[in-house]
């Protein structure tokens, strides 16, 4: 897969990650959040996916913690998903 195809799913998924973080709406992932909606504006314009990687990472993060809290709430797919591209910087 090339390197424009990876980071167009790293950022259809990084998207996912930003409504789900928005969707959550807690005080604690806001900054996450925020640098995440950036981020994917950033690469829309640059197509530099640098930042993709770095606040997707914590984005990852976020929704971990926040899954251990309400399993429920968010996917086991999205997770596997961010984890799958985010793999993909190396």
């Amino acid at each position: 897969m090339s390197d424009l195809a990876v980071n167009g799913k790293l950022e259809k998924i990084c998207q996912e990650a930003y409504e789900k973080l928005d969707k959550i709406n807690l005080d604690e992932y806001n900054d996450v959040k925020e640098k995440l909606a950036w981020c994917i504006g950033s690469y829309s314009y640059d197509k530099n996916p640098a930042g993709l990687y770095e606040i997707g990472t914590q984005a990852l993060d976020a929704l971990k913690t926040y899954k251990k809290e309400k399993p429920r709430l968010v996917s086991k797919k999205l997770i596997e998903d961010l984890e799958k591209v985010l793999s993909n910087s190396n």
